[in-house]
């Protein structure tokens, strides 16, 4: 981190911090931030990851399968938006807790589900957690970023994509020889999630920012996008389709590839999930790079090589064999995962002011969109085959070509 740290709130309101106290404190926020979006995401992933369990326990077809990830992501993805447009306005420093106590609860009632509309229920509050808390996290990783934006994202993204590495992991070590009920263990980390957040909503509450807002008495008002609103309105739906090919792809991945190596490669479970462990580990260390790596050279670049650079792997992925496969998800996972902080630190630039809208749409619509997309081809696998998901998303990061329309952002700037 810099000397000196200058940390922008929503409204424009900036006040530079000197010394080397608030340095260490801004990174210990950012810390504190990816160590919670860590547990957050890895209590997450265990939706996904304990998919085996349930579908031989409930006796659920593949496109049931699609219907839980599609009720987790939605409700992450219809709320998400509007919290972070309330929060734009009005910042709620101590919700961040509260959200991770609607994780908690939804971890202990998958834990105790008997039945197939239970668990519904309880991955919808799973994700209802998430609604709120990627978005205020997000402002509060931005505040403590001292201007290395794409930095702060990506330590941010880190913890999150890590979580969602080890939890498969988890899984396949406490959940698979334990059963569902072994689920409640996990509730401790959320716990702990809640304890570690409380201090950071402290930190959030007493920043220059939040203290100048109590002092104008009004909601906050967002500057001006350098760019034309028409220019404005096609980057953003331009960002939200590259998203879209991305988390599709992703989720493909992240709900059906322990079907596909099980199916193909007549693999155990465990070792399944040994190589979903390989393929997010590699998400993790993806979405790491993009963010520095965009704060050197910029963005659109990062954007470019990311999406478009993963087409010739994917092409391959369905027709190899057993090493290959493992081999070119984690090259997938790298280079498709980078784009993320960059797209992230991209809207904002877009967007300035709007840090909770933009997170909500990254985070939440996006990821919604990725549900759909789940769903679909979870009907699509009972339909064809499991291998015929992976030969139809192979095509996805072709749409990466759309990167061409987005607007030079730093140019403008």
């Amino acid at each position: 981190m810099p000397g000196a740290a200058a940390l922008a709130s929503p409204s424009k309101i900036g006040t530079a911090q000197t010394g080397a106290a608030q340095t260490g404190t801004a990174m210990a926020i950012l810390v504190s931030l990816s160590l919670c979006h860590f547990l957050n995401d890895m209590n997450q992933s265990l939706v996904p990851a304990i998919y085996p369990i349930l579908k031989d326990s409930y006796r659920l077809d593949f496109g049931q399968i699609g219907l839980i990830t599609l009720s987790f992501q939605m409700t992450a993805s219809l709320l998400q938006p509007v919290v972070g447009m309330i929060t734009d306005k009005h910042p709620q420093p101590f919700s961040l807790p509260i959200a991770m106590g609607f994780s908690l609860a939804g971890l202990l009632l998958l834990a105790v589900a008997d039945s197939y509309p239970v668990i519904l229920v309880a991955a919808a509050m799973v994700g209802l957690g998430s609604s709120v808390f990627h978005p205020e996290s997000s402002r509060v990783a931005r505040m403590a970023s001292g201007g290395r934006y794409g930095f702060a994202q990506s330590l941010f993204q880190l913890g999150g994509s890590a979580g969602s590495a080890v939890g498969p992991l988890l899984a396949a070590f406490i959940v698979v020889p334990r059963g569902q009920g072994s689920i409640a263990l996990f509730s401790a980390a959320a716990l702990l999630a809640m304890l570690v957040l409380t201090n950071v909503s402290a930190w959030y509450a007493r920043h220059p920012a939040m203290l100048a807002r109590r002092q104008r008495q009004g909601p906050l008002v967002a500057p001006d996008s350098p760019l034309p609103r028409g220019k404005v309105y096609l980057a953003l739906g331009v960002i939200l389709v590259l998203l879209f090919s991305k988390n599709v792809y992703t989720s493909s991945l992240s709900s059906y590839y322990t079907f596909y190596l099980i199916q193909k490669f007549d693999l155990s479970v465990p070792h399944a999930q040994y190589m979903l462990f390989a393929f997010l580990g590699a998400v993790a260390a993806g979405t790491f790079a993009g963010g520095p790596i965009g704060d050197r050279f910029g963005r659109k670049p990062v954007i470019w090589f990311s999406i478009l650079g993963a087409f010739p792997f994917a092409l391959m992925l369905p027709y190899a064999g057993l090493l290959w496969t493992g081999i070119l998800s984690v090259v997938i996972g790298l280079i498709l995962a980078s784009a993320f902080s960059a797209i992230v630190v991209y809207a904002q630039e877009l967007l300035p002011g709007r840090i909770g809208l933009v997170a909500g749409m990254m985070f939440g619509f996006s990821f919604g969109l990725g549900g759909l997309g789940a769903a679909a081809l979870g009907q699509i696998a009972d339909v064809t085959g499991i291998e015929t998901v992976y030969k139809v998303c192979s095509f996805l990061p072709l749409i990466g070509l759309m990167t061409a329309l987005l607007p030079n952002i730093e140019r403008a700037r």
